[in-house]
Parts: C-alpha cells; sequence; structure tokens
C-alpha cells in the first residue's frame, strides 16, 4: 500500500498559511516568561511547518512539524487548567490549540501509507467534534463577551448572532460526531470560522494593528478554520472513493 496524493489540498495550504502567519506573530510579540525559550522554538517550527506544508514534497514533514509545535502549545494550556478548574476559559486554550494538533496530524496521516481513509475519517471527526464541542461551551460560557466581538452593524444585533454562531457550534459537533451530514457540516463550520476571521478579527487589526491579541486571535482563528477544511477535504475525498467504481 502506498500513500495516495490528496484529492483537495485547499485547507492545507490555509492551515499552513495561518500557522506560519501564528509563529512570526509569537516571536514578534515575545516576552520574558521562563518558558520563552520553548516558545520560540515551538514558533520557530510553525514557521518551517507553516512554509513546508505547502509543497507534496515535504508536506508530510511539514505536518509532523505542524503537529508537534501545536502540541507544546496544547500542554502550556495544561497549568492553568489546574491552576483553575473551574475557569472554563483556560479548557477552552486547550481545545483550540488541539484542534491545530487535530488538523496537522489529519494532514499527515493522508499523505501517509499507515492509515486508511476510513480509519482516518472516523478519528479526525471525533477529535474535531470534541473541539467544537469545547467552541460552544466557550460561547455559551462567556456569550455576552462574544456578543460584544460581533460588528455592531449586522442586523438584528449582536446578541442574535453570539446565539446563532453558539447553536452553529452545537450543531456542527452533533453532526461530526455522529456522522449525519458530517461534510455539509464541517464545510458549513470551515464557512463560519472564515467569516469570525473576515468579519471579527481583520477590522480590528486593521483599527488596532499594534495589538498582540488581535493579531494572534486573527491568525488561530484561520488556523482552526483551516483545520476544519483539512477535515472538510478528507470527508469530500473518502465521499468521492465511496462512489468510484470498483
Amino acid at each position: 500500500m502506498t500513500a495516495s496524493t490528496p484529492s483537495s489540498n485547499l485547507g492545507r495550504h490555509v492551515f499552513g498559511l495561518a500557522a506560519l502567519a501564528f509563529g512570526v506573530i509569537t516571536l514578534a510579540w515575545h516576552d520574558s516568561h521562563q518558558l520563552r525559550y520553548i516558545v520560540y522554538a515551538a514558533s520557530a517550527a510553525l514557521i518551517f511547518g507553516g512554509a513546508a506544508i505547502q509543497f507534496p514534497r515535504t508536506a508530510k514533514t511539514g505536518a509532523a512539524v505542524l503537529s508537534a509545535a501545536y502540541l507544546v502549545f496544547t500542554l502550556l494550556c495544561v497549568p492553568g487548567i489546574v491552576a483553575g478548574p473551574r475557569i472554563y476559559n483556560s479548557w477552552g486554550n486547550f481545545f483550540e490549540q488541539f484542534s491545530l494538533v487535530t488538523g496537522a496530524a489529519i494532514v499527515s496521516a493522508r499523505l501517509s501509507s499507515a492509515w486508511s481513509g476510513e480509519a482516518l475519517n472516523r478519528i479526525g471527526r471525533i477529535l474535531l467534534s470534541i473541539c467544537t464541542a469545547s467552541f460552544t461551551l466557550e460561547q455559551a460560557f462567556y456569550l455576552r463577551a462574544t456578543a460584544g466581538l460581533v460588528p455592531k452593524w449586522l442586523p438584528p444585533n449582536q446578541m442574535f448572532w453570539a446565539v446563532t454562531t453558539t447553536v452553529l457550534f452545537a450543531l456542527a459537533a452533533v453532526a461530526l460526531l455522529t456522522n449525519r451530514m458530517a461534510l455539509l457540516a464541517t464545510r458549513l463550520l470551515t464557512l463560519m470560522l472564515v467569516s469570525f476571521g473576515l468579519l471579527v478579527w481583520v477590522p480590528l487589526v486593521l483599527s488596532d494593528p499594534r495589538s498582540h491579541t488581535n493579531w494572534s486571535e486573527n491568525a488561530e482563528t484561520f488556523a482552526i478554520a483551516g483545520a476544519t477544511w483539512v477535515l472538510a477535504d478528507l470527508l469530500g475525498e473518502v465521499r468521492l472513493n465511496d462512489h468510484r467504481p470498483g
């Protein structure tokens, strides 16, 4: 059995570019905490991996490097969870980073002969469904803050869109976990996340380009969108293969 070339690479390219941007942003706004050298190394890995994943010959290596780098950022969230297990923000940060680990791992596995499409489909869906469920809880717990990020010019009002997107996250999580309309749900989830980036974080970056938060949240949002896009590409490929003649 040999590794096959994925039929769609758009998700991989978006994911890689966002990872590269996130690495640059993290290095540009470094601080002096005691784990800075770990963060520097992980950021350099994001830059390398984000570039390498763009090209067929180095994509598998780039994806593996990104998996390791995002795993570091995921583990760095654990002390916050231990210190305040009842504060969901720390859990939310953990699952945001874990969704990126999952996206990179899916890319790596798609380019490997060791994983069947069916097994990767199931594992990818389950892991991202858990992360999407966390996105639901995070928005629900911080609904007022979420509403505050919605552009005021969007009708009918900010709270409407905060509640609506929270419900849509929940529906997407259920669809992925149960494998009911999972491909459609993943594509719509990707579209929603891209919309968050374009409507929320890009305008905030333009209005306050000196804010590290605006830049990092922008890159992370597009990276998560890239991870869900990677899964959508996988699910689309699996569906296509299922409908091909034997």
